[in-house]
């Protein structure tokens, strides 16, 4: 599609287990490929080796981000076991002093000082003529600052993909342009002015963060700037699948969440309104269970259990690993987890950054063909990709309105007509074409 066959891809976290920054450019690879693309990654030492194509692990220089890479290195190396606690351990005691001076001094997040290494080896790349194109992805803002310097210093096309966006906004009347206080969103928002202006081509991956990185930026989308879209990322189907499956009707009706919880993102919104169902329906206490995958129970949750004695309620599964016995990996039997399930929830959250932000969980979940149970907070682009596919929708602070669908959700068990979700998955196979169409109009343009 595109002439620009040699890519030097920018990841801080390339082919870290679990990590969605990871993930998101991990997934495209395949279809780069497929498109004759030839990458060269370079990456933190923290994921594993990629042996498909030049891979290049480089150590970050900071002492905070020394550590940080250090552990995960040496438990992809040797596991997490006695090896792992002493040598992370000493590594800290001695690294401490310096870390303390770093976050003084300049009061970034960690990650920043691994853009020193991937520039400087970049910069030969390019210099040497074996680059066409630098892609920075995250994620960590460092990969962008990379793909900022190696764009002023020698000229070469750029293109940014921005994860989550890297201006957070306080309140729905907050533009994002006010001077934060913090050093580190300090320099995010003067990246994000940068990016705006020198990278070539520049996405996100809502429709709310390219109105607010507008907003933020006038010059954005004008000549002479970046030019900037909106990719929806979508997901591989997670283990293989490719259709949706029968469902099974048991004797209990279980609701099934994957992934992080937080205060922000807690069960307990669920175990409140369940506490009213049952009271109106008693006999729902006995049929109901809440399964919970991939992360530990967040704090709000465990008072809630405890505050409501329901222990036998919520089923805390944790993080699924391989299956020795089946040779399963921790996704497939994930995915299993969530074919069963009645209903998967959807937790949104409840910050202002909700309106620009889409969870990478809901394009996995959208691929099991199960009814999703969305709690979403002020993202009209999510609530009508939820509603057009069909689904139980309610809104972050709504009890009311939330205790109604979880009541539905109820009634429709019992008579066994749980909503059957229309069969639209968004791959990530979209998302490379729409890339590499933008990038391919532009030069037909020149």
């Amino acid at each position: 599609m595109t002439t620009e066959k040699r890519w030097l891809i920018l990841s801080h976290g390339f082919n870290m287990d679990g990590r969605a920054a990871s993930q998101t450019i991990t997934d495209k690879v395949p279809y780069l490929l497929d498109a004759g693309i030839k990458p060269i990654v370079f990456s933190a030492i923290t994921g594993i080796k990629d042996h498909r194509f030049p891979h290049r692990q480089f150590l970050a220089w900071g002492p905070a981000a020394f550590r940080f890479d250090f552990r995960h290195w040496v438990a992809n190396q040797y596991g997490r076991g006695l090896l792992y606690k002493v040598l992370t351990g000493v590594v800290s005691i001695l690294l401490a002093p310096l870390i303390g001076l770093e976050k003084l001094i300049l009061g970034y997040s960690s990650q920043w000082s691994w853009a020193l290494p991937a520039f400087i080896h970049g910069r030969k790349l390019i210099r040497a003529g074996q680059i066409d194109l630098v892609y920075s992805t995250g994620g960590a803002w460092s990969a962008h600052l990379v793909g900022l310097w190696l764009k002023k210093s020698t000229g070469i096309k750029w293109i940014a993909e921005i994860h989550d966006p890297m201006v957070i906004r306080k309140s729905p009347v907050d533009d994002g342009l006010a001077k934060p206080k913090n050093r580190d969103a300090q320099f995010r928002q003067y990246l994000e002015k940068q990016i705006s202006r020198f990278s070539d081509f520049v996405w996100w991956f809502t429709e709310g963060a390219v109105h607010y990185a507008k907003v933020r930026n006038t010059n954005l989308n004008t000549p002479g700037n970046a030019h900037g879209f909106m990719v929806l990322p979508g997901a591989e189907p997670p283990g293989g699948l490719n259709a949706a499956k029968t469902h099974l009707y048991t004797d209990k009706l279980n609701l099934s969440h994957s992934g992080s919880l937080a205060k922000d993102r807690s069960l307990s919104t669920i175990l409140n309104a369940l506490h009213a169902l049952f009271q109106k329906y008693p006999q729902a206490r006995e049929k109901i269970r809440v399964h919970a995958y991939g992360a530990a129970l967040d704090e709000l949750t465990q008072d809630a259990i405890k505050q409501f004695n329901y222990q036998d309620v919520v089923i805390a599964h944790g993080r699924l690993e391989k299956d020795p016995a089946t040779g399963k990996s921790g996704r497939e039997r994930v995915v299993e987890k969530m074919q069963e399930a009645d209903v998967l929830i959807l937790l949104h959250g409840n910050d202002e950054w909700c309106a620009e932000y889409i969870p990478s969980k809901f394009y996995e979940y959208l691929w099991t063909g199960r009814p999703i149970w969305g709690i979403t907070h002020r993202n009209p682009q999510l609530d009508e990709m939820l509603s057009g596919r069909g689904a139980y929708l309610s809104h972050e602070g709504d009890e009311a309105g939330i205790a109604m669908a979880l009541e539905r959700i109820w009634l429709d068990w019992r008579e066994r007509r749980l909503i059957e979700p229309k069969w639209l998955p968004l791959g990530v196979d979209q998302a490379v074409f729409k890339i590499l169409s933008e990038v391919q109009k532009d030069k037909e343009s020149i």
